[in-house]
């Protein structure tokens, strides 16, 4: 018997887990498709986003189901953007280091180099170890757009989290949109200073909030559950599938939660959580930078540097089928509004 038991757990403890698909489906049970469970997991129930041109409401997350609805309000979550790898701290790093280069601009292209003098004379260009904000109204909202460059899954994360702040302070935020290098978050209220939005305190108040109200500990409690072999998903000639792992880890998480919520598996999912999947280090790296070198820019318009993020706004919007015109009209109006050249606008 013990023979037995060692053997399956060796086949099980320190195994690589691979991602779920989870599949979207409304109430009735009409499937829309699948998107995958990294994404899935940091939804809450009211959350919005685009999938297939269409808005989607978040009514519940179930085993491996997202059951949404079709939502009256535009998406909080511009597009479902699938799985990807951040951008890493030294490359960020290169990329700041070769906008603040001015002398290193001459071998950009001509269209390149006039985009950064652009920004240099209406704004400023976000120099290394500072965090650059800019403020401005764009069709009827007021918009903010924070140049991180810490990558798209800490800026997805941060996006998440300054919505929730900006709700709780009545400025009712509509959503956000994120790249690699910057996180642009719009509402109807102007944002007049962006710093206390990033006070450290947002990663132990909302942070804790959002990882609870989301699937994102239940789904690091189920991959530290299975590399620590509590759950056998292999059997000789046999595999569980993943509804029946995900009820299994569901079941235990439960428990553990109320009634040990320190246990060291619970402790294991929320390290998880912090360090790999919302990039949690990076974040609290820019909310030390933006305490000390936080330059906020207050515009009349969108500036240069925000035209790419901004283009992002509405992307999985249009009809399949359809031609990009829209879009490009309104990347070339968003270019001719940025590149207009007006007084420089001190920041604040």
């Amino acid at each position: 018997a013990h023979h037995n038991q060692a053997q399956r757990h060796r086949m099980n403890a320190g195994i690589i887990v691979d991602s779920e698909m989870l599949t979207l489906r409304f109430k009735n049970g009409r499937r829309l498709g699948k998107v995958e469970e990294r994404f899935a997991a940091q939804l809450s129930p009211g959350d919005t986003f685009f999938f297939a041109g269409v808005s989607l409401e978040v009514e519940s997350l179930k085993d491996m189901d997202v059951v949404v609805r079709a939502a009256k309000k535009s998406a909080t979550i511009p597009s479902y953007g699938g799985l990807r790898l951040p951008l890493s701290t030294h490359l960020a790093t290169r990329v700041q280091a070769m906008l603040a280069d001015r002398a290193g601009w001459g071998r950009f292209p001509d269209d390149v180099r006039e985009w950064l003098e652009m920004q240099d004379y209406r704004s400023r260009l976000p120099a290394p170890g500072e965090l650059l904000v800019e403020s401005f109204p764009h069709s009827g909202k007021h918009y903010a757009a924070y140049y991180t460059f810490e990558g798209w899954n800490a800026n997805q994360s941060l996006g998440m989290l300054i919505t929730r702040r900006m709700e709780d302070r009545g400025l009712l935020p509509g959503g956000f949109v994120a790249n690699d290098y910057c996180l642009a978050v719009w509402g109807l209220r102007p944002i007049t200073d962006p710093a206390p939005l990033l006070s450290p305190d947002i990663l132990t108040d909302e942070f804790t909030a959002w990882v609870t109200e989301s699937h994102l500990l239940r789904r690091a409690f189920r991959e530290v559950a299975m590399i620590s072999g509590l759950i056998e998903r292999q059997h000789p000639g046999t595999r569980k599938t993943g509804k029946q792992v995900t009820f299994s880890t569901d079941l235990i998480y439960d428990v553990l939660r109320k009634y040990e919520p320190d246990h060291v598996l619970i402790e294991a999912a929320w390290a998880d959580t912090r360090a790999r999947m919302t990039d949690v280090g990076r974040l609290a790296d820019l909310l030390e930078r933006s305490a000390r070198e936080l330059v906020h820019v207050t515009l009349d318009r969108v500036s240069p540097l925000a035209v790419p993020v901004m283009t992002m706004i509405g992307r999985e919007a249009v009809p399949q089928g359809a031609v990009d015109d829209e879009l490009l009209l309104e990347a070339e109006g968003l270019i001719a509004a940025a590149m207009r050249p007006d007084l420089p606008v001190e920041g604040d």
